[in-house]
């Protein structure tokens, strides 16, 4: 019997019975439901009730006026992903003082620990560990599908939305656009992120912050030297730093409150003036130098030596509230939050490079 946490007339957000597109809240509730009927769409497939009249997905996207385009299948046949088309597009197009709706949205699930789908779904997890999610078979055939949909739409009615594994997916997706100039509108909930956990360590700021510190100098060192024997250079982070995802994390959520941190330390270094120093730190973890010194080949070789989470710029949301468990703070659920009292506890942060030559 299916879960009722999984059907949207119980759990979904339906008091939105009309979407305000300029209202942040609204945006992200449209996101995360989209994501999360994917990982519905995964779910009827294996529960083999896919078209039956007890399937569950199909209400998170057309309550919104969604339709599903396309599946995206890995190669061990699950679905991973999915491109949705908004009906109503037209309708907004030209609505003067609108933030434009999505035309399309490519959504991707996070890991799935059912059935034949944990092992591949492992797999991928394991190398976001360590830094190699362009190696995968999952991660090229979602950017080739993400590049189609560019080939044949305006890149400006294109989102791109993903949980945890699936967030990994849309962070390398939208940097390897970036790269050829295309700047996709992303949400990205609980984004993995490998480091020390230090938002839930005790000994206060002081002692996280020169962690924190003598983490930059000695990878800095570390990059430093390297280029000097390779002569290698740092690329500026211009391109990076036009792309502007939203980001969502917890701070009970182990697998991503480390983006507060990072985000959190990235400030400091700016305002002490060694912003240089914390860029060159965070592009060089030593997962990254380790698999420079052996060597790689990969298709996306401009972001193979990048750590995911390096970004010069986000809007990141954190969601302050208590959470009775790791789990429930990972979850995708508290994206779309119906009790206005509690998403008063979620803070927005802007998250902006430096202006050019200050540090």
């Amino acid at each position: 019997m299916a879960s009722d946490r999984d059907a949207f007339s119980v759990s979904g957000p339906f008091h939105l019975t009309s979407v305000d597109w300029n209202d942040s809240y609204h945006r992200t509730s449209v996101a995360s439901c989209l994501v999360n009927g994917v990982y519905l769409l995964e779910g009827d497939r294996l529960k083999k009730r896919v078209g039956r009249p007890d399937s569950r997905a199909p209400a998170w996207w057309e309550f919104f006026h969604f339709t599903l385009l396309e599946t995206l299948i890995d190669n061990d046949g699950s679905i991973y992903g999915a491109v949705f088309e908004y009906n109503n597009y037209n309708l907004y197009k030209n609505t003067p003082n609108l933030k434009l709706p999505p035309h399309y949205v490519i959504a991707f699930r996070g890991t799935v620990l059912k059935g034949e789908t944990w092992m591949p779904d492992v797999k991928l997890d394991i190398r976001c560990i360590f830094n190699n999610l362009h190696g995968g078979g999952r991660t090229i055939h979602a950017i080739q599908a993400i590049s189609a949909m560019i080939d044949k739409h305006s890149e400006s009615a294109i989102w791109l939305a993903g949980h945890s594994l699936g967030a990994a997916l849309v962070l390398m997706a939208g940097k390897t656009m970036n790269i050829y100039g295309f700047l996709l509108e992303s949400y990205i909930f609980n984004p993995p992120i490998i480091t020390v956990p230090l938002e839930q360590l005790p000994g206060g700021g002081t002692l996280k912050g020169v962690y924190r510190i003598a983490e930059s100098l000695v990878k800095a060192t570390a990059a430093s030297f390297e280029m000097a024997l390779t002569n290698q250079r740092v690329q500026e982070d211009s391109k990076t730093a036009s792309w502007i995802p939203y980001i969502y994390v917890n701070p009970a959520d182990p697998i991503c409150a480390g983006y507060i941190d990072y985000f959190r330390h990235k400030t400091f270094m700016s305002k002490i003036g060694a912003s240089k120093i914390e860029k060159t730190g965070s592009r060089h973890s030593f997962r990254t130098q380790w698999k420079r010194g052996i060597g790689t080949s990969s298709p996306l070789s401009d972001l193979s030596m990048e750590p995911l989470h390096l970004l010069q710029s986000a809007d990141m949301t954190i969601n302050k509230n208590k959470s009775c468990s790791s789990m429930v703070a990972h979850g995708l659920h508290q994206w779309w939050e119906q009790d206005s009292v509690l998403r008063k506890n979620w803070k927005s942060c802007l998250i902006r490079p430096d202006p050019e030559g200050k540090s």
